[in-house]
C-alpha cells in the first residue's frame, strides 16, 4: 500500500468511531474474531485499546497479521485497520493507485 493510498484511508476513518475495543482481558480470540467480521461488512475499522495501552504498537501489528489487514496507523489509543472485502465497499481515486508504481 502506497503512502497516498494510507493517507486517503486515514482522512476517510476520521469521521469513523471504534467498532471493537480492547480491555481489561487484552486480544483474545473474540477480539480477533469481532475485527475480522468488522473488517469483513466495513472494510475501514478503529480499535480502541483501553487497557494495554502500553503495548497498543505490537497488539495492533499482531492483530493486523491474524486478521489479514493493514494497519494503517496508530493515533493516541485508537488503532485503524483496513482489508479489501468482496463487496468493494472504498472506492480509491484511480489516481491514488498509480502513484507509487
Amino acid at each position: 500500500m502506497n503512502s497516498s493510498v494510507r493517507s486517503f484511508l486515514k482522512a476517510k476513518a476520521q469521521n469513523l468511531k471504534p467498532v471493537v475495543m480492547v480491555g481489561k482481558g487484552g486480544v483474545d480470540p473474540r477480539i480477533v474474531t469481532a475485527l475480522d467480521e468488522a473488517l469483513t461488512s466495513h472494510e475501514l475499522v478503529k480499535v480502541k485499546f483501553q487497557a494495554f495501552k502500553d503495548e497498543k504498537r505490537t497488539l495492533a501489528e499482531q492483530l493486523a497479521v491474524d486478521t489479514k489487514s493493514e494497519l494503517i496507523g496508530i493515533m493516541g489509543f485508537i488503532a485503524t485497520f483496513y482489508r479489501d472485502s468482496e463487496n468493494h465497499l472504498m472506492h480509491f481515486p484511480k489516481e491514488l493507485l498509480r502513484k507509487g508504481e
